[in-house]
């Protein structure tokens, strides 16, 4: 997760435009299926992401259990309105790209709610104890 967010966050702050226009590579275009470009809108949405990734590669090296939590529910508080939004809104993608979209999307939300839970049996196994 950090590593895909930091990604993200990099391109878009960097090169705005290129991730407007070639995100997310490959000859697609989800960005600019959606709308106008914005490069306000989509530097800040790389500076978000650039900062979710970095409190996910934190979290991931220091591996501080209250800190991991922190960082996956930050992680779903971002990833579960995306993951709405683009399974509600599949009119602007071909079919394909939809599919591929919502299963990644979908993916972003699982994997958190795995961990997360496999930190809450950690925490159980030991009693509770920090």
């Amino acid at each position: 997760m950090a590593a895909s967010a930091l990604v993200v966050g990099v391109w878009a702050l960097v090169l705005p435009r290129s991730f407007y226009d070639d995100f997310p590579a490959a000859g697609r275009h989800w960005v600019s299926a959606l709308g106008p470009y914005n490069e306000h809108l989509v530097r800040d949405v790389g500076a978000l992401n650039l900062a979710l990734g970095t409190l996910l590669a934190l979290a991931a090296i220091v591996l501080e259990q209250r800190l991991v939590q922190a960082a996956l529910v930050a992680w779903l508080v971002y990833a579960l309105p995306h993951f709405v939004f683009h399974a509600t809104e599949l009119d602007a993608l071909p079919f394909l790209d939809n599919v591929a979209n919502v299963i990644t999307l979908g993916l972003a939300v699982l994997l958190p709610l795995v961990l997360l839970a496999a930190t809450g049996r950690r925490r159980a196994e030991t009693g509770g104890s920090r």
